[in-house]
């Protein structure tokens, strides 16, 4: 009887040492949840590659036939090939930034008001994406210069578009585009920076009669 008392015994006392065991690992385990529910937690704000840019140096570009203009020394220039291209339709590429200038030349032909109004609409398109569009007339009699610069708000594929024209013989439209998906916060820096170098493009056209 010693014996099993004795055993019971040890068994008991083996037992509130589990217990106990238990209860000391679930408190240490509270504690940490505890610990952890109080410490605040901070989100890390998106971010974004961060982008090298070239430093602003412009070049004479006089390959066509009706207009010139300087371009960024960074930028290329490609011939649209495209099936609905006309003459005096190029690209100016900036691979650096993975972007491009799109470009369409009309004569005018006594056709100005309806080559306007076809760059507007095409402009507006954009609405159902577009947070707003700016407007930004300019007006150069001296150089035969008039035209509109748009400047398009969200995530829109075309962010920058413009029109220039001496309007009486010519007619030249473009558009700022980028080979990836649209997205403002990321690219707006980079907008930026293109769209410095269109207002020198327009502002250094000159027409060829």
């Amino acid at each position: 009887m010693s014996g099993a008392g004795t055993h019971r015994g040890r068994w008991r006392i083996g037992m509130q040492t589990g217990r106990w065991r238990m209860t000391m690992g679930a408190m240490v385990l509270l504690l940490l949840l505890i610990g952890s529910c109080n410490q605040s937690y901070t989100p890390k704000p998106t971010g974004y590659l961060k982008i090298d840019y070239p430093e602003k140096s412009y070049q004479l570009y006089s390959d066509q036939e009706f207009y010139q203009f300087e371009i960024p020394e960074y930028a290329t220039v490609e011939i649209d090939s495209g099936p609905r291209a006309e003459e005096g339709w190029i690209n100016v590429a900036i691979p650096q930034l993975n972007g491009k200038i799109h470009l369409s030349y009309k004569p005018v032909e006594d056709q100005l008001n309806a080559y306007i109004t076809d760059s507007r609409e095409l402009v507006y398109k954009h609405t159902v994406k577009a947070h707003g569009i700016e407007e930004t007339p300019f007006i150069h009699r001296d150089q035969k210069r008039f035209g509109m610069v748009y400047d398009l708000k969200g995530d829109v594929a075309s962010a920058v578009q413009f029109f220039i024209t001496d309007s009486t013989d010519h007619f030249l439209r473009g558009s700022l585009y980028f080979n990836c998906q649209p997205n403002r916060d990321s690219l707006n820096p980079v907008i930026e920076f293109l769209r410095e170098d269109i207002i020198h493009m327009i502002e250094t056209t000159q027409w060829k009669y």
